[in-house]
């Protein structure tokens, strides 16, 4: 896996929740978010934040490198305006003050006409109870608040350390310098013998993340960096090959996987993450149901060929509450913000209750991650993305999941079922993932190759200077803080005035599409592929739900490029194919007791010379898991095939017998 990477990222299940979820965060984090200086004030030289590392070096005789080094995993150096991430760390050494960002409400994933399942054979029961947010611990962590810790250090006021990022580094180096002390060991040991006062700043003392954190530090420090921030400021660390961290102080932290006392309880990570254990329950209750995923024996049964992204809408600790309850849903992994440490709730051989859609649950692994779509400001973690990323690849080699944008889905990319639970859909990681940056962790960035045409066109803005207008962050049809988007918006006439294109799926009325942060109608995100559909000045046209959609792509600033792929168009004399939500058998391949499963079209249709890209192709298949006893469990196959496609912002499937495909030669 790539991981040094060079330079130039909410979910809730009903809109009136989201609009209110988000406005809860924003109150609580606009007095902080607007601290940000005096207006007019001059900008800072190019250089100031680089020498502010050196400063704080001296001062508390940190190795300026080690500092660097630790800055670059929490923050890759940025200071987001003052802004804390989502859970409460503030500028380039992500110092938490938690409380505002912890007591955001978590957003329900499921009301009561929303089946997490997506499984028409068994919906949820009528009654079943949604678990309720859990309240704010009275002790928050050591881990979510080391900003007041800092200002105890250094008599450096919070609200500065929060708003400054010199006073900000100023601190870091404080808490490093108090960890080495704590530890007894030398200030002056070089960067080899800070090993075990990194690993304990991540965690503050909690030793689950540490390790690996540490390592990661000490990657970079072998590797360098160099980047332009968020604001401007060049920073740069100096490669150093040869430096190892001291053997013995490896000792004074917990292996990175916390081995349960039953092998069967042991998480299933790469030994390169920080990775614990806590199930989610398989329970009956009540009137028959149960919870809170089904068991299964993947990839022996149903393959496994999609990993879902998305995040928590709520902090780590409630999110771990809430899979824990048999009458909630499920998913199989949680990554925290402040270090990356990983928990498992289900074993990825059984399949959780956790896209919305029971095809795509049947045949996928879905990771939360500590965060909110709403709140553009609330930051992840390069320790959160690099984690991330190093389990998606160990998940991506163990199943042979392609690592791609049709493969590696967002949340907002799962279609609907069928044609009424379209409006219901989820929405996260939403337009503030990075998904560009997330895919170099991958090691498959999105790469422009030699040719300047071929059949496709990949979005690929730059996340940075790409901030597109949105609105219902806070509050409905209010603008949004202006941030970095991984998104373009997509218009049906190449100018900036013309409408947005409609999504006949979320609005059968035919009304238009919105700006709204959680509007799926009118957007394309980085990394998809869609066929192109044409070109005027600094305009491409790509196909889209069923018609010509234009977005901005100037050559000077590109936020795509173009190239080779398979599509697929309509079979010769067909003037129109349905699309469909997922990839079922046909009537006849269902077996004696098991319900025969409609393959209902969505409202979609792809018409005569249109073209689409092919994500992959499947034979249709369903998995019949209707009760908690494992023996009544069957998966039926059919003779029909399907492609996968990226039919809109959502992917779909088109039955092959509907459809030629076209190899895309460039």
């Amino acid at each position: 896996m790539r991981r040094a990477e060079p330079e130039g990222g909410r979910r809730t299940s009903r809109p009136a929740v989201r609009t209110a979820t988000a406005l809860a965060a924003g109150a609580l984090l606009l007095p902080l978010v607007s601290a940000t200086g005096p207006a007019g004030a001059a900008e800072p030289a190019p250089d100031t934040l680089q020498r502010a590392f050196t400063e704080a070096a001296a001062r508390y005789h940190v190795p300026r490198s080690v500092l660097l080094g630790v800055s670059y995993l929490e923050s890759r150096w940025d200071a987001h305006g003052g802004a804390p991430s989502v859970d409460g760390g503030y500028g380039p050494m992500h110092l938490t003050d938690a409380r505002a960002a912890v007591a955001r409400p978590a957003a329900r994933r499921s009301e009561a006409d929303d089946d997490p399942r997506g499984d028409t054979a068994r919906p949820v029961a009528a009654g079943r109870r949604v678990a309720a947010p859990q309240p704010l611990p009275a002790e928050l962590p050591a881990r979510l608040r080391t900003l007041p810790r800092a200002a105890e250090l250094t008599g450096i006021p919070a609200a500065k350390l929060r708003t400054d990022p010199a006073a900000n580094v100023l601190g870091g180096a404080a808490l490093l310098a108090a960890e080495q002390r704590t530890l007894g060991l030398q200030r002056d040991a070089g960067p080899a013998g800070w090993y075990a006062a990194v690993a304990r700043y991540a965690g503050a003392g909690d030793a689950s993340g540490g390790r690996v954190f540490a390592d990661e530090v000490f990657d970079t420090l072998r590797r360098g960096q160099a980047r332009t921030t968020d604001a401007g400021q060049r920073v740069a660390l100096a490669a150093r090959p040869a430096l190892r961290p001291d053997a013995g102080q490896a000792k004074r932290i917990a292996p990175a996987v916390l081995q349960a006392a039953d092998p069967a309880a042991r998480p299933e990570c790469p030994a390169t993450v920080a990775c614990e254990s806590v199930p989610a329950p398989y329970e009956k209750f009540g009137n028959d149901d149960y919870g809170n995923h089904d068991k299964a024996d993947r990839p022996k049964d149903l393959k496994v060929d999609t990993i879902v992204i998305h995040d928590t809408e709520g902090s780590w600790e409630t999110s771990l509450k809430l899979v824990q309850d048999p009458t909630y849903v499920s998913w199989h992994y949680t990554v925290r913000s402040s270090d990356g440490l990983i928990a498992q709730h289900v074993p990825t051989k059984d399949v959780a209750w956790q896209a919305g859609n029971w095809y795509i649950n049947s045949h996928s692994i879905g990771i939360e991650h500590e965060g909110f779509l709403a709140a553009p400001d609330a930051w992840y973690t390069e320790a959160m993305y690099r984690s991330s990323a190093r389990l998606v690849t160990y998940l991506s080699r163990k199943y042979g999941v392609p690592l791609d944008r049709q493969h590696i889905l967002g949340h907002d990319n799962v279609p609907g079922t069928t044609t009424s639970t379209i409006p219901g859909m989820h929405t996260d990681p939403g337009p503030y993932w990075d998904w560009a940056h997330y895919f170099t962790l991958l090691g498959k960035p999105f790469v422009a190759g030699r040719r300047a045409a071929g059949d496709l066109v990949t979005i690929r803005p730059d996340y940075a200077t790409n901030t597109p207008p949105y609105t219902g962050c806070e509050k409905a049809g209010a603008p949004c803080a202006a941030h970095g988007s991984e998104a373009v918006r997509l218009r049906v006439a190449p100018k900036a005035d013309a409408a947005l294109v409609k999504d006949v799926g979320l609005r059968p009325d035919g009304s238009a599409s919105t700006i709204d942060v959680n509007d799926l109608g009118a957007r394309a995100s980085t990394g998809q592929h869609f066929a192109f559909a044409g070109q005027q000045g600094d305009w491409t046209a790509i196909w889209y739900l069923g018609q010509r959609a234009w977005f901005e792509n100037p050559a000077k600033r590109p936020t795509a490029f173009r190239t080779a792929g398979a599509t697929v168009t309509p079979k010769a004399g067909r003037a129109t194919i349905p699309v469909y939500g997922r990839a079922y058998p046909e009537k006849a391949a269902y077996p004696a007791g098991v319900p025969v499963q409609e393959v209902s079209p969505l409202p979609y249709q792809l018409h005569a010379g249109e073209r689409y890209a092919v994500g992959g192709s499947v034979r249709g298949d369903y998995f019949s898991a209707s009760g908690f006893d494992t023996a009544t469990h069957a998966v039926v196959r059919g003779e029909d095939r399907y492609y996968e496609i990226q039919v809109g912002h959502r992917i779909g499937y088109v039955r092959a017998a509907d459809v030629d495909v076209r190899r895309g030669a460039a």
